[in-house]
């Protein structure tokens, strides 16, 4: 403590000394009195500072580590998590699930936004203890951060609708980086998931950025297992039983090869007619496949179809239908395109004197 705060203390004050003359130089007596003023002011507050001090570590220290503590305990969730997500990744079970690096993703970010509320709650609440220590009233201070908080709310309710819908979607595991999702606003592969807006790649390669709070609706096409159907559309009066069993056949053929065979999570299907008509038929086969890979599998047992059909002689509608019926049809009429002759294009022809005007005969007069 300097020397005038202890003279403060001690109740004695400077005087000025008289204009034109020297300050009054403190003697020794003075001096030796204020110091011992000083120094029973602070054997008087002593007690109290240091009452003070260690509250303050103590707040701090106990803050420190309550956080440690909360977050290594957080850290084990996570860890126990993995573990268990590890034990079903090679199972029957875990082939309907994520795999392995997506769950760690996922536990990776919701430990992450777990041990960030922590740590705000845990050290803003011993920060307000140690301000209370300093006897500072903190009614003011929270009123106004509870009128800032409420403004706050209000100017930016959608970011914070944002905010709490990403932190559910992470819990819940709605998506996560790499799948195909239809959002409802855009579709695409998912390229980047944050906790204000996920990151999608569109068909054509476009990024889209859509606001986690503006999703209704998810539809998450990676997850689980996908469906390949295929429709065929034949004559109405070809063989049934000849169709089937090329599908069959080409069904068996492609479950055998690979890489399809890996793909394929379940025998290829030949449901049946799908719909009947007066000219043709459409009968669907189907097949549950690896999530992603549906239209692959589409676009293969097409080319497939379409070849073992050309072997079979089973003509497809569309295709080689069309083109017999166009060499079948008689040729077109080239005066069908012509436009008929003009009435009056010779004035003695029959038509231009029908269409002559009839002129009425004036009455003859007498005289």
């Amino acid at each position: 403590m300097s020397l005038p705060v202890a003279l403060l203390a001690a109740g004695a004050s400077p005087s000025p000394s008289p204009s034109g003359s020297d300050p009054a130089v403190p003697s020794l007596q003075d001096a030796q009195q204020s110091a011992t003023n000083a120094a029973s002011w602070v054997e008087q507050n002593w007690s109290t500072w240091l009452a003070m001090g260690l509250q303050i570590v103590l707040i701090i220290v106990i803050a420190v580590a309550l956080r440690a503590v909360v977050r290594r305990a957080i850290t084990k969730l996570i860890e126990r998590m993995n573990r268990t997500v590890q034990a079903v990744d090679h199972t029957a079970l875990g082939g309907l699930l994520v795999n392995n690096e997506r769950r760690r993703q996922r536990s990776a970010a919701i430990g992450s936004v777990l041990r960030s509320v922590a740590s705000f709650v845990i050290l803003g609440t011993a920060a307000l203890m140690v301000l209370s220590t300093f006897k500072i009233n903190l009614a003011p201070l929270l009123a106004s951060a509870g009128v800032a908080g409420v403004a706050i709310g209000f100017g930016a309710r959608n970011l914070v609708t944002d905010f709490l819908s990403g932190v559910f979607m992470i819990l819940e595991d709605q998506y996560g980086v790499g799948d195909t999702i239809d959002a409802g606003v855009a579709v695409g592969e998912v390229v980047e998931v944050g906790l204000r807006v996920t990151k999608l790649r569109g068909a054509n390669g476009e990024i889209w950025y859509v606001r986690n709070g503006e999703v209704k609706r998810i539809g998450n096409l990676s997850q689980g297992w996908a469906t390949a159907n295929v429709d065929v559309t034949v004559r109405a009066d070809e063989d049934l039983d000849k169709v089937k069993s090329v599908l069959d056949e080409v069904a068996e053929k492609m479950a055998k090869e690979e890489p399809w065979n890996e793909l394929l999570w379940s025998p290829i299907e030949v449901l049946g007619l799908d719909s009947v008509l007066i000219d043709s038929m459409v009968i669907r086969v189907s097949a549950k496949t690896m999530p992603g890979k549906s239209v692959s599998v589409e676009r293969e047992l097409r080319w497939r179809i379409k070849r073992a059909f050309d072997r079979a002689s089973i003509p497809i509608v569309g295709g080689a239908t069309a083109l017999e019926d166009a060499e079948e049809a008689p040729a077109p009429d080239p005066s069908a395109t012509m436009a008929a002759p003009s009435a009056y294009a010779s004035p003695t022809s029959p038509q231009s004197l029908a269409t002559t005007p009839i002129v009425t005969p004036k009455p003859s007069t007498s005289k």
